[in-house]
Parts: structure tokens; C-alpha cells; sequence
């Protein structure tokens, strides 16, 4: 395959971002994973966002193609026990494209995010929703499930 790079992204890589959402909602089995409303505003969020302080960002990149992403964003919430200072992590979009799935990429990228989570972000914890699949990365460095699972309401088209 050639040798990997893990970086920051930067303003190219938005299509890569956007493609590599869209494989991980098709490993999710998210319905419409090929419409394009959401692909023009996740394009739109990344070309306002990539750069934000609150946001990491981190893709594998392998001769030239953009193979794999993780990436966290700080969010301010009330003070709570677990986050006296208000301040939390979400991982997210932590994806492989399939033809590059296997080779440790997604492994490589999230470890350096967690650099910046632990180091970098200010954050008092974190949190993410694992797939089967990525559970055992996850857990190894210390997330565990908690007792309140996540409930959703679509609120549908605005």
C-alpha cells in the first residue's frame, strides 16, 4: 500500500472528510448514505470548521490518498462532577475507507487524537459511540460503556 502519514487535516482534505462520513454511516447502516444534501453541509461545516481550536481533525493518508480519519470536538457544557470545568470531548468520525480497512490506519489516526485529547484539548473526559468493530480500540485506552445509553428524536428536515 505505501507508507502511511497521520497529520492534521488542512483545507484539502474536505472531500476526503466528507467520503470517509459517508463510509462510516454505511458501516453504521444509516439509511441515505448516498444523498446530498448532508454531503454539501458536511462540506460546508468542514470548510468553516477544519481550523477551529475546539476541533481535531487527524487523517492517515497513504500514496497520496486520504485513507482514514479521527477526529474530536470540545464541547462547553454545564460544570458536573465528572467535568468541573465544563469542558468535554466528543470522538467522532473515526473511519477506514473500505479498501484500506486492516491495515491499522484507523488505529494510527486515533491515537493521535487521543494526543491531543489528553494533551491539547482541555477536556475533563470524552465520550463516542463505538461500533462493534472499533469497541477494542476504544477500550484499550480507557473508554468504558456507561450505565445511560444515548436516546435520539429526528426532528426531521429543516
Amino acid at each position: 500500500m505505501g507508507e502511511r502519514v497521520v497529520r492534521r487535516a488542512r483545507a484539502a482534505d474536505r472531500d476526503a472528510f466528507v467520503a470517509l462520513r459517508a463510509a462510516m454511516f454505511e458501516a453504521m447502516g444509516v439509511a441515505d448514505v448516498e444523498g446530498e444534501r448532508w454531503r454539501e453541509a458536511a462540506a460546508a461545516w468542514f470548510d468553516a470548521t477544519w481550523d477551529s481550536p475546539d476541533i481535531a481533525l487527524f487523517v492517515a493518508e497513504v500514496g497520496g490518498e486520504v485513507v482514514a480519519s479521527a477526529m474530536a470536538t470540545l464541547r462547553r457544557v454545564v460544570p458536573s462532577p465528572g467535568a468541573a470545568g465544563g469542558r468535554q470531548v466528543l470522538v467522532h468520525n473515526v473511519c477506514t475507507l473500505p479498501h484500506a480497512r486492516g491495515h491499522g490506519h484507523a488505529q494510527a489516526v486515533f491515537d493521535a487524537l487521543m494526543v491531543w485529547v489528553r494533551e491539547e484539548s482541555g477536556a475533563e473526559g470524552a465520550e463516542l459511540f463505538a461500533t462493534g468493530q472499533g469497541r477494542g480500540m476504544y477500550e484499550r485506552v480507557g473508554f468504558r460503556e456507561v450505565t445511560f445509553p444515548a436516546m435520539r428524536l429526528s426532528l426531521g428536515e429543516r
